[in-house]
């Protein structure tokens, strides 16, 4: 039992585990983030050029009471308790929620990767020129295969 816990303890514990963990929380924040801001910016302004339409309350009736609950102006949660209903408001926000996630995490991306590059270059523009003969320590081309002070071969 006391190498299961010592095992187990190895692996919760382990780096990898812990930056998986505290993505995810992160992640879990920045969606409720994304959310909020699609649920009381973007689809306020997008109801003023709709005609005031609220996406939330747009559903489809799927039995008889819920279509007279449709049909008497009924909010979502009224139909929902009076029958069936096919909410495809619903799926509009959270198609704009993820469209913005996506961009947000697209833009994240693509900085990464060009911080990456830049890396890469500055990097490459570093790489040695020179190096030492390993018989007389002289200072020579990085890709000399003969010492020109020495005349000794190099791998």
């Amino acid at each position: 039992m006391k190498d299961f816990l010592n095992d187990f303890k190895a692996f919760a514990f382990k780096g990898n585990m812990m930056d998986l963990a505290i993505g995810m929380i992160i992640g879990a924040a920045f969606t409720a983030l994304v959310n909020s801001v699609v649920s009381n910016l973007f689809m306020p302004i997008i109801s003023l050029f709709t005609g005031g339409i609220d996406f939330s309350n747009l559903y489809l009736p799927l039995n008889a009471a819920s279509k007279d609950a449709f049909m008497a102006g009924a909010d979502i949660n009224t139909a929902r308790a009076a029958g069936s209903v096919l909410p495809y408001g619903t799926f509009i926000t959270d198609l704009i929620q993820f469209l913005i996630l996506a961009f947000v995490v697209f833009l994240m991306v693509r900085a990464l990767a060009k911080m990456m590059k830049n890396a890469k270059e500055e990097e490459a523009a570093e790489a040695p020129t020179t190096k030492e003969c390993p018989f007389c320590k002289t200072e020579i081309h990085i890709d000399a295969v003969k010492c020109p002070n020495c005349t000794a071969d190099l791998k």
